[in-house]
């Protein structure tokens, strides 16, 4: 069984930056797709970005390009989204996931990030 465990979220300010982590534990964290996703109040869980687990390549939903960057560390089996000019409208849950098929998997609990304006 797999188990993600998110960390770093919080309250900052617009213009703030913060770092989510994502520690894994189960399986051979380099092996799989990973990815961040996010949810706000009254809206449906949405894509952020992903890494795959080839060649580290990574994707980013084009609200978050060149303010985000996912980045992994295979030693720490830890996922990280550093997160850059923050907005208001980027305030909502953080899901880390694991994709071990055609789809993601396992799902951390959510770390909430808060922008303030």
């Amino acid at each position: 069984q797999v188990q993600l465990v998110e960390s770093g979220g919080g309250l900052v300010q617009a213009g703030g930056s913060l770092r989510l982590s994502c520690a894994a534990s189960g399986r051979t964290f380099t092996n799989y797709p990973m990815g961040w996703f996010r949810q706000a109040p009254g809206k449906e869980r949405e894509f952020v970005a992903a890494i795959s687990w080839s060649d580290d390549s990574t994707t980013y939903t084009d609200s978050v390009k060149g303010r985000f960057t996912l980045s992994r560390d295979n030693a720490k089996n830890t996922l990280y989204l550093q997160m850059n000019s923050l907005k208001p409208e980027d305030t909502a849950v953080y899901y880390c996931a694991l994709r071990a098929g055609s789809q993601y998997d396992f799902w951390g609990q959510g770390t909430q990030v808060t922008v303030s304006s």
